[in-house]
């Protein structure tokens, strides 16, 4: 375990012991906790991070959901459902889904980046795809909101399995997170947009 007071001793730390779960304090002094999430979900991206915030103020929900965050919570939570979040995050759960879903602003600017990104996708046709039939497949049931848990159960494989699989769908897309692998996934045409 390590502990750090400011952005690049968060990064450095998280670089060094690439831990399975990092608490991010998004009141970080600068570059600040969103800038250091992308950063460490960049170039750690096996790590997840549960961002904490002072309120639930939506423009920093939604930076979150960008930079990668797995959950994001107030700094005044219990320390048992604190235990709680880091259980089920560390299982391969995505837990920002229920505060998205919960405010209907954030989910419909969530929402409107994904179609953005998938049409705008929809003029450059991939020459080829760098994930493996089976990278595709996992790609698609998390972009249906299934959790690590699920598509092992839909796919009869190990959930340790899906977690290899999405490291390796990161770092071939380089990108910081589910959520961005799923964008680019839809915006290269290998998955479709969810219905509503």
């Amino acid at each position: 375990m390590a502990e750090a007071e400011e952005s690049r001793g968060a990064f450095e730390c998280a670089q060094q012991w690439t831990p399975d779960i990092v608490l991010l304090d998004l009141s970080l002094p600068p570059p600040g906790g969103i800038e250091t999430t992308q950063r460490i979900k960049r170039e750690v991206p096996s790590t997840a991070i549960i961002a904490l915030a002072m309120n639930e103020d939506e423009d920093q929900l939604f930076d979150a959901i960008k930079a990668g965050a797995a959950a994001f919570i107030l700094k005044d939570i219990n320390p048992d459902d604190l235990v709680t979040i880091i259980r089920r995050v560390n299982n391969g759960e995505y837990l920002i889904n229920d505060k998205v879903f919960a405010r209907p602003s954030v989910a419909s600017r969530v929402l409107k980046e994904f179609r953005e990104l998938a049409v705008y996708g929809q003029e450059a046709a991939p020459i080829f795809a760098p994930l493996s039939p089976r990278e595709v497949e996992i790609l698609d049931n998390i972009a249906k909101g299934m959790t690590n848990k699920q598509v092992a159960y839909a796919l009869s494989i190990s959930e340790q399995t899906v977690k290899n699989h999405m490291s390796s769908i990161l770092r071939k897309l380089s990108v910081n997170d589910r959520t961005q692998a799923v964008v680019y996934a839809m915006k290269q045409g290998w998955i479709r947009i969810p219905e509503d």
